[in-house]
């Protein structure tokens, strides 16, 4: 893509009003916009993070039998009463109509999945399968802050469940920790992230998040030392040593949770009336699981990890482009040169299927630089008078801090 054509640009400073480094980074580099308190626009570089993110989730999520869906937003408040949450849960934005009718905007889906399953499951035969989907969540987030990180309108990747008995569901819930573990690995914060033990709730003795460490972080997380196992803050008052291994040295971090997974067991298919016919002709409640991952804070997460004065550093497996390609056109007599070269080069990456940026604006160096600093590409290339006359470019690894000047074959054997 060609970076004059982009209708966004980076700004020079980043709006007073947004402190954390995950929102200054992204405004400041025009990935995102800020409409109101917690609730942001996703321009054209960060949408493009955005969907590959969810692609690397969507894959996962693929590979053990998830089949995706898509659900509504509004839902009916009826199905919030037989569930007892319509008026316990705080985070619960309700309208009404002209007709009076009211009815909630989704924070989570358990009210509008288990009644569709209903529809499909008589027989043990039909079980177990399991459903997800990426889709716009709303909560009633008070203290909306921290950028991406907490919002009042975000995108959700919530999968559910289906099994015929609690020992089904356990071993697809602990499939599901892989499954998860795998995500985080892809999108470059697998050794920043632990499973961390936390309260159950309702649902069960413990449920499982997963913790990002940063500085920046609002939860408080104790790891384990032997076995990387951490337990969340809420619950370690009561859980003195590692629920994983038993080490009892436990230090603690401030973290960002990017997932969380429970067992709902028959908490949402009881109120609903979602049952099976076993083998006997017996009659059971249908066990369920939950498992979210918030695509958007796990970018946000990202950029908290690898973020720094300059801008960003993207993973590979997400960044909007593989490449960043630079032209410095210099001075007049030398930048038809150097503008033919670059753009024979973008074209020959193209050929190869490699996304490139190339920067074919007429501005300074330093200008450029900075931008491609704050952008945060992972690889640089850079096209000017001098090397086109040493018949070269310079590359640069920004995640290995690697700078060299190549050929040109030996630059199109890098990718």
């Amino acid at each position: 893509m060609l970076q004059s054509k982009l209708f966004t640009r980076p700004r020079k400073e980043a709006p007073r009003d947004e402190v954390s480094k995950n929102a200054a980074l992204l405004v400041r580099a025009g990935f995102i916009d800020k409409l109101h308190a917690g609730v942001y626009t996703y321009l054209p570089l960060g949408l493009m993070v955005l969907k590959k993110v969810e692609n690397i989730i969507r894959e996962e999520m693929n590979s053990v039998g998830g089949q995706e869906i898509y659900m509504p937003s509004l839902q009916p408040k009826e199905n919030w009463v037989k569930t007892g949450r319509w008026d316990t849960l705080d985070v619960l934005y309700k309208v009404t109509d002209q007709s009076g009718r009211e009815m909630a905007l989704g924070p989570t889906h358990e009210e509008i999945v288990a009644p569709l399953a209903k529809l499909f499951v008589t027989s043990y035969k039909d079980l177990p399968f399991s459903c997800y989907q990426f889709q716009n969540k709303f909560r009633m987030e008070l203290r909306a802050k921290s950028g991406i990180l907490r919002t009042r309108e975000f995108i959700m990747k919530d999968m559910y469940s289906f099994h015929r008995d609690e020992k089904d569901l356990k071993e697809f819930y602990e499939k599901m920790k892989v499954v998860y573990a795998r995500v985080f690995e892809r999108i470059g914060i697998g050794s920043q992230t632990h499973l961390t033990y936390a309260s159950g709730g309702s649902f069960s003795q413990f449920s499982h998040e997963f913790q990002t460490v940063t500085v920046a972080g609002e939860d408080i997380v104790y790891i384990c030392g032997k076995c990387g196992t951490a337990v969340n803050d809420e619950i370690i008052g009561i859980q003195t040593t590692c629920p994983n291994c038993g080490e009892s040295k436990l230090k603690s971090e401030k973290s960002i949770e990017v997932g969380n997974i429970f067992e709902l067991k028959t908490k949402f298919s009881e109120p609903f009336d979602l049952i099976y016919t076993d083998e006997n002709g017996e009659k059971h409640p249908v066990h369920m699981g939950c498992y979210g991952i918030g695509p958007a804070r796990a970018m946000g997460a990202v950029v908290e990890v690898y973020g720094n004065e300059n801008g960003m550093i993207w993973p590979e497996s997400i960044s909007p482009f593989r490449i960043h390609l630079i032209s410095i056109l210099g001075s007049a007599d030398s930048g038809a040169e150097v503008r033919a070269v670059a753009e024979d080069i973008y074209r020959e990456l193209e050929k190869k299927g490699i996304s490139v940026l190339y920067d074919d604006r007429d501005l300074r160096a330093g200008e450029k630089f900075a931008d491609a600093d704050l952008i945060g590409i992972p690889h640089r290339i850079i096209v000017s008078e001098k090397l086109v006359k040493a018949s070269q470019y310079e590359y640069k690894d920004r995640s290995a801090d690697l700078e060299k000047n190549v050929s040109k074959s030996e630059l199109l054997a890098l990718f």
